[in-house]
């Protein structure tokens, strides 16, 4: 699992942007995949009350 930028506060909107601009580049050059806790199906059934 990635934890980063977690440790600490970003003070200001150009250095967020370069965070996450190096961060998703980095992440996209290492071809890294999403392991979703669940399923669409699941999220419909556990979610279902709160849909009108």
């Amino acid at each position: 699992m990635d934890i980063e930028c977690t440790d600490r506060r970003i003070g200001d909107m150009e250095i967020l942007t370069h965070e996450v601009t190096a961060w998703t580049r980095r992440r996209n050059d290492d071809e890294k995949k999403i392991n979703w806790g669940f399923t669409s199906e699941n999220a419909n059934e556990k979610l279902s009350k709160h849909y009108v």
